[in-house]
């Protein structure tokens, strides 16, 4: 006996609203991670999981459909920084005349170790992310992002070391992981 296709969209739809609930909060804050963006993150997230209904066949065949999840919000927050780099560059070229920019030497290593992430190039940060501050496998951190696990190990071994250059002691997987729980609005 088979299954009528409407109970088949309506499974897919009930399987999708589960996903949606177990994964959008993590996926808003591996956006948010990537991008540094708090705004931005939340609606990322949201437009990574519209373009997985899109596809969810396809996700919900997927061996890992959480690491398929991960790997289009990786390509939509490389997609993201890469337009406000080119959006931010002319900007620049329009106001090059002013120089406003102000530190604050009191800002805490929280926000320190968040601006150094940010500060990294791409596939560095989104390794780091995804092994120090997820807490993912190597072989996760690389299907998420669809690379080798050579290059998750170089990649992640290289973003720590930059950090570590950039901050000192304080980059350490553990501060790394602090941040990244002190930018979800936790607790360590």
């Amino acid at each position: 006996m088979s299954v009528p296709p409407q109970a088949d969209a309506g499974d897919a739809a009930t399987e999708f609203h589960a996903f949606f609930e177990r994964h959008y909060a993590e996926l808003s804050r591996l956006a948010h991670l990537l991008t540094g963006e708090y705004d931005g993150a939340d609606d990322l997230a949201a437009d990574a999981l519209l373009a997985l209904w899109h596809r969810w066949d396809r996700v919900r065949a997927a061996e890992h459909p959480v690491a398929y999840a991960r790997g289009v919000v990786a390509n939509m927050a490389r997609s993201h920084i890469r337009s406000t780099v080119r959006e931010r560059r002319r900007i620049t070229l329009f106001w090059s005349g002013r120089g406003d920019e102000t530190q604050d030497p009191d800002i805490p290593a929280v926000l320190d170790v968040q601006d150094a992430l940010r500060g990294l190039p791409f596939r560095k940060r989104a390794c780091v992310v995804l092994r120090h501050a997820f807490d993912l496998s190597e072989k996760d951190t690389a299907n998420a992002l669809g690379i080798s696990v050579g290059t998750v190990k170089s990649q992640t071994s290289k973003g720590m070391a930059e950090l570590q250059r950039r901050l000192g002691p304080l980059a350490t997987p553990e501060r790394v992981h602090v941040a990244a729980v002190q930018a979800r609005g936790g607790t360590a």
